[in-house]
């Protein structure tokens, strides 16, 4: 049996998070993208805001390239590709995915799609991480403009749309689970 690796993609405040969380309880061994910005942030000292992460990023992108996190990620992720199956919680650029679909041909991306002002609600009332409304639209036009993040969206191979109750959302998980026999 094939292990499998699903990618989960969409923009700040979708609910990204939330198939990632289903898929954990599901035995899938999840590896957060942003995490490697939030260690090599910590580990030169720099005070995580929207702002330090934003031009974090786009100097990590500017050195490593547009597959940055993907390159500094893929040990880890083929690690626990041996083990069983994976999700990636958050690739963002176009060049990410084209390195993970040459090592990983059996890759699926499904996108998360909400509605532009009740994602910035929902990231507005978030525990961990909360973002104005203003900083939310800086990082959405910095994403795309900035971080290639158009691809993964427009590209995927599943969506679901989570502007309703979080059973509906559950359900169209499952069904891309049963359709792709992942």
């Amino acid at each position: 049996m094939k292990n499998n690796i699903i990618a989960i993609v969409g923009m700040c405040g979708s609910g990204k998070s939330v198939a990632c969380d289903l898929l954990e309880e599901k035995g899938y061994q999840k590896v957060y993208f942003g995490g490697v910005i939030y260690d090599k942030m910590n580990e030169a000292g720099i005070p995580i805001t929207p702002d330090s992460q934003k031009e974090f990023r786009e100097n990590l992108r500017k050195e490593l390239g547009m597959g940055a996190v993907a390159i500094l990620l893929l040990p880890k992720i083929k690690e626990l590709a041996k083990e069983g199956n994976v999700v990636l919680d958050g690739l963002y650029s176009w060049d990410e995915y084209k390195i993970l679909s040459k090592e990983f041909p059996n890759l699926k991306l499904i996108c998360v799609i909400t509605d532009k002002e009740l994602r910035y609600e929902r990231i507005g009332n978030r525990k961990d991480r909360p973002f104005s409304k203003e900083d939310a639209i800086k990082r959405d036009i910095a994403e795309i403009e900035n971080s290639a993040k158009g691809g993964p969206i427009a590209y995927a191979d599943y969506f679901i749309y989570n502007n309703k109750s979080l059973d509906e959302y559950k359900e169209r998980l499952e069904e891309i689970l049963k359709e792709t026999n992942y």
